[in-house]
């Protein structure tokens, strides 16, 4: 059965359109949105999914319409946001460098945005807008610190994953530093927003991070032409036309932006970034990057692991970082298993 179909317009333009991939990324959407309902109509209060949908459109009583709208809408839709927008900065590293590990939590984007927020935090007490602000600080300057150490004649996948696992590990000993000099009120603080947590999230979070997505999420998809092209090789690429300097630099932006605000906005949810792009890929099936599928899958994932936190310990509430860290520890080791009985390891 074929899967890609060419689709032409009546002015003449041909378009490629790789059914099994758009399939992919409805059914991650539909599955994001349906696990988003689920969870604003989750909780001490449970509000039931056509409730929910009705107080959505304005047809709720005050109480739903509170409920709803003031208490979890802002989580879920920071959860969605924060999600789509680390699995989209994890499929563009992982294009960018050609490497699978090549994710913003091995290359150290998560902990540079930590040490960040625990500048803020230990030397400042800062208030949460400010370590909000001191995370994404501190993920473009790490960012910024892995791209010109990295830089030799241009950008290579292996000297860029190569140079992250080293400034990660310089970044987590700062981070450890910092915690040894908190007093127990800040540590504790520290603590839990190093977890990733969407508890307490409200609009402030959500506009920032929606505008940010509004701007970069179709200047990438708009690039996604160019990065499949590097993915060929420099050379190639150059021949077929793409500026791959332009093209590397400002994709790689992206996504440290991308992955600096979702850590601003929730902490450093782990896994999300490594395990969406790699999910995305073995659903679609297809080659090239799968920006849309891995950002769609990157929202699914964190919304159903919200969901999970929340509901399968009991009255234990955990944060939604412990439970995508389970899931993708176990994801690496089944990839592990697998790739060693195919004897590629």
């Amino acid at each position: 059965m074929k899967t890609n179909r060419a689709v032409r317009s009546p002015g003449g333009l041909s378009v490629r359109l790789d059914v099994r991939a758009l399939t992919v990324v409805v059914v991650l959407l539909l599955t994001a949105l349906t696990a988003s309902v689920v969870l604003i109509g989750t909780g001490d209060f449970p509000i039931p999914a056509g409730d929910v949908l009705r107080t959505l459109v304005g047809e709720g009583n005050a109480g739903q319409e509170f409920i709803v709208t003031e208490l979890r809408l802002p989580r879920v839709l920071v959860g969605l946001l924060v999600g789509a927008s680390l699995g989209l900065g994890g499929a563009l590293f992982q294009s960018i460098s050609r490497n699978p590990l090549g994710s913003p939590d091995v290359l150290g984007l998560g902990q540079g945005a930590t040490a960040g927020a625990l500048t803020v935090i230990v030397l400042f007490s800062g208030t949460a807008g400010q370590v909000a602000l001191g995370a994404l600080a501190g993920g473009l300057v790490t960012g910024f610190a892995i791209y010109a150490l990295a830089w030799k004649r241009g950008v290579h996948g292996y000297r860029l994953v190569l140079v992250g696992i080293g400034v990660s590990a310089i970044v987590t000993a700062v981070n450890g530093y910092l915690l040894t000099k908190s007093d127990i009120v800040d540590a504790a603080r520290a603590v839990v927003w190093m977890t990733g947590s969407l508890d307490g999230r409200d609009w402030d979070q959500v506009w920032p991070l929606l505008a940010l997505c509004a701007v970069l999420v179709p200047l990438v998809l708009a690039n996604g032409h160019g990065l499949r092209m590097l993915e060929m090789g420099d050379d190639v690429s150059y021949a077929l036309g793409v500026r791959v300097e332009r093209v590397r630099l400002l994709l790689m932006l992206s996504a440290v932006l991308l992955t600096a605000s979702a850590t601003a906005a929730a902490g450093p949810v782990s896994f999300v970034a490594l395990t969406a792009p790699q999910l995305a890929r073995r659903l679609t099936r297809a080659p090239g990057p799968n920006l849309a599928a891995s950002l769609c899958m990157g929202a699914a994932l964190l919304v159903t692991a919200d969901w999970v936190s929340q509901r399968a310990f009991g009255a234990e509430q955990l944060p939604v970082g412990v439970v995508t860290g389970v899931l993708g520890g176990v994801y690496l080791l089944w990839l592990l298993v697998t790739e060693r009985r195919a004897g590629r390891i």
